[in-house]
């Protein structure tokens, strides 16, 4: 398909875009730009494109899409409180996978895969079972890694956005497609922060503790 074609597909969707979609996304951008500046804003804005997210993926089709959203939104409601609630414990330090991690990650990732696409190759109606499976499956183990805070979490998420953002224009959700590009980018500047971060704390503890 020649430049153009793909122009006018997106333009064509772009007219088809719903308020409901525009929402969601300005709700999703919002989020995340609360985000950068660490501001605790960013959950109640990302519970309510959250919700909006979840009705239009299941609208869509993208059942497992829409299944993810609602792990977004515990997730969120969880942060928030947490945030609020926060001890005064020190974080978990960013690391590395170990190879037992990355075999969780695997199964995750295989056999959430296989079961989210059995179900909904014959319990749903979805016209992209083994995508849909796919792009749910490796965020699902990419957020297991977010929590343990480990670097390759961005990586899995990034493979996830990748197959996302022509899954959403194949069914029509331009907008959606293009925040999810905006995560992708997002997610490659936080893959190498992480590392910037986890080297300058090795190099921490390595300086000689000075002596009084």
């Amino acid at each position: 398909m020649h430049w153009h074609e793909w122009y006018t597909l997106f333009i064509a969707q772009m007219k088809e875009t719903t308020s409901l979609e525009w929402f969601a996304v300005i709700f999703g951008i919002g989020e995340v730009l609360l985000a950068r500046v660490n501001n605790v804003l960013l959950y109640p804005v990302g519970i309510i494109g959250t919700i909006l997210g979840t009705y239009i993926y299941f609208d869509s089709g993208l059942f497992a899409e829409s299944g993810l959203n609602i792990y977004y939104l515990v997730m969120s409601i969880y942060g928030w409180y947490y945030w609020i609630k926060k001890t005064d414990e020190p974080p978990v330090e960013i690391t590395y996978s170990t190879t037992r991690e990355w075999l969780i990650v695997a199964a995750i990732a295989i056999f959430g895969g296989l079961f989210t696409y059995f179900i909904l190759k014959y319990e749903t109606t979805s016209t992209v079972p083994a995508w849909d499976a796919w792009v749910s499956s490796t965020a699902w183990a990419g957020m297991w890694l977010l929590a343990r805070r480990k670097i390759e979490n961005w990586i899995l998420l990034n493979v996830s956005n990748f197959f996302a953002v022509p899954l959403c224009f194949y069914k029509h959700l331009a907008l959606f497609g293009l925040l999810t590009i905006v995560f992708f980018i997002i997610g490659t500047w936080g893959y190498f922060d992480w590392r910037r971060i986890y080297n300058e704390e090795k190099t921490n503890k390595k300086q000689p503790i000075p002596t009084v």
